[in-house]
């Protein structure tokens, strides 16, 4: 009689699961040791990549970027297969302009008397809240940015103790601290203007915002100040992958065989055993400690789960109305993925279709950025839907292309997923009228607030759109996570350990192991955090079974 081997069952073909699907199923001797099997919901592989076409072009529906090249796993597997060039175009695929068009709403040029200061002050704060400065890096100058961030943490922490601090509430003090030290809306002769200071606040909103699609934090007063410094950034250039995302997906799934991965197949319970009294699985005359239910009606029974759900999938799987996990999960658990952040952040593409400028080898469309008024009710246009107000940009996917991104995060960005196409295209159709003059040529420059009115009409028309819906699909109910005020990296290590993590009267130890971005503390949020994750739990089955490692691309 053959002995019943092991069976390893990961929900989730995204790149944690793959990864870690990769790495048991080349290990050496692992196939004699235990079976594999991969379940995804969906009816595609790569979870959160997405790599698609538009206009023409190749475009990015969830991953974008590869952050910092230097050390990162995701290069050394695009540089190996030869991912990292194409003869195609493909977004961002130039990178960032260094001189972006920033246009205040009343169609004026914001000049760069005033962007530069904020962009700094704004860069200074961000990276002092990430541990890069120290007061020994920086000079004894009247408006030193690190003393401004000193005083502003200060601040914060003496209001509500250093618990209570959120990047938000850090990052408006240290732009209170700016004014008060003396740079409160300084026209071009010195004096003091307040238009000047609208635009300083309305620049500096819109770093602000940008830094809500890089967290997902929906708002940044809920984006927790201590654990920013955890976050573990990788050096060098920031780059988009010539042949997408996906490639990288499609090659590591390359060496599983047919049939391992099964499509269309979602989990709705995982009934496991956390203590002696529960009484082993059975299925179909098979048993082992956990039993997964599927939406279709059929079931099947493991030795060790390996979950990569989403943290928006597990938020929703730990709701007593819904009751993923038989028993529930433990409290520990439960607790740090209530604690955590999961947020929304959407991309709109938009067609532009035939003008003028493309049919003269002009300019298609500027790298707009977009200084949305703050405070003053009487400098904003009332027809710019609300969802657009806090969008920072509208640019060409690359140079010239007449395929243009904008990015949103948070309310924002479910709205968007409700939408109809007529709304999205009038909307951004009416924000465009009042940030670009018709003849740029002659547009004015606005560097000390005192705006006149301006004609406004480019006549851009979109031709269709394409919007990514993270928030509403319920195979992932959001797109990535954050540290949230009132939780810590402490969390994420805690949404890191498996149940149970020994044997003990009885019960048998790994049942359910948990992987994806969520659960790597210094790498959350990112594909290189999931891929992280997805080596470690590989890891922990095969010490688990004594299994040797493997020697390709995949590393420890």
């Amino acid at each position: 009689m053959v002995a019943k081997k092991p069976r390893i069952v990961i929900i989730g073909a995204g790149m944690a699961g793959l990864v870690a699907a990769h790495k048991l199923y080349k290990s050496a001797g692992s196939k004699d040791v235990f079976e594999l099997c991969v379940v995804e919901g969906g009816n595609r592989i790569g979870g959160r990549i997405c790599t698609s076409e538009f206009g023409g072009d190749q475009i990015e529906m969830g991953a974008t970027w590869i952050h910092g090249i230097g050390g990162s796993p995701i290069y050394g597997i695009a540089k190996e297969i030869g991912a990292l060039e194409n003869e195609k175009p493909w977004e961002r695929m130039d990178g960032f302009p260094e001189d972006p068009l920033t246009a205040a709403e009343d169609g004026f040029e914001v000049d760069s008397s005033i962007v530069d200061p904020i962009s700094n002050l704004y860069k200074k704060l961000m990276e002092f809240s990430q541990g890069k400065l120290n007061e020994a890096d920086e000079s004894n100058e009247e408006f030193d940015y690190f003393k401004l961030a000193v005083k502003a943490l200060k601040t914060c922490a003496n209001n509500g103790g250093e618990k209570a601090i959120s990047i938000g509430s850090f990052l408006r003090k240290g732009l209170e601290a700016y004014w008060l030290n003396g740079k409160e809306g300084v026209d071009v002769n010195g004096h003091g203007n307040w238009k000047s200071k609208l635009l300083e606040e309305a620049v500096f909103a819109m770093h602000e915002n940008t830094e809500r699609t890089y967290t997902s934090a929906g708002y940044l007063f809920n984006l927790d100040f201590t654990a920013e410094r955890e976050y573990d950034p990788f050096p060098d250039e920031e780059i988009t992958i010539a042949k997408g995302y996906s490639s990288i997906i499609q090659y590591i799934a390359s060496v599983l065989p047919n049939g391992l991965i099964q499509l269309g197949k979602t989990v709705t319970k995982i009934e496991w055993q956390c203590d002696h009294s529960s009484d082993m699985q059975n299925c179909g005359g098979e048993t082992g400690p956990v039993k997964l239910h599927f939406d279709d009606g059929s079931t099947m029974v493991a030795d060790h789960v390996l979950v990569t759900v989403s943290l928006g999938v597990l938020k929703a799987g730990i709701q007593e109305e819904t009751g993923m996990f038989t028993p529930p999960l433990p409290h520990f658990k439960t607790e740090a993925i209530s604690r955590l952040g999961f947020g929304v952040v959407n991309k709109l593409f938009l067609q532009l279709g035939p003008s003028h400028a493309q049919e003269n080898n002009h300019e298609v469309f500027p790298f707009l950025q977009m200084a949305f008024q703050q405070s003053d009710l009487r400098s904003k246009h009332q027809k710019i839907p609300w969802w657009m107000r806090r969008t920072t940009s509208l640019c060409p996917i690359y140079n010239n292309s007449t395929v243009l991104l904008s990015w949103f995060a948070g309310e924002e960005a479910l709205e968007l997923e409700n939408l109809k196409e007529k709304e999205i295209i009038d909307g951004v159709s009416t924000t465009i009228s009042t940030f670009l003059p018709q003849n740029r040529d002659n547009a004015h420059t606005c560097s000390n607030g005192n705006m006149n009115s301006v004609e406004n009409s480019q006549g851009f028309n979109f031709t269709k759109l394409l919007k990514s819906q993270w928030g509403t699909n319920p195979l992932f109910k959001g797109s990535y996570s954050y540290v949230a005020v009132g939780s810590s990296g402490d969390d994420l290590d805690s949404m890191a350990k498996p149940l149970p993590s020994i044997s003990k009267d009885g019960v048998p130890s790994l049942q359910i192991l948990f992987a994806g971005e969520a659960t790597h503390r210094t790498h959350y949020s990112t594909t290189h955090g999931a891929y992280f994750s997805g080596i470690r739990e590989a890891n922990r089955l095969l010490q688990h079974y004594q299994c040797g490692g493997l020697s390709d691309l995949l590393h420890n």
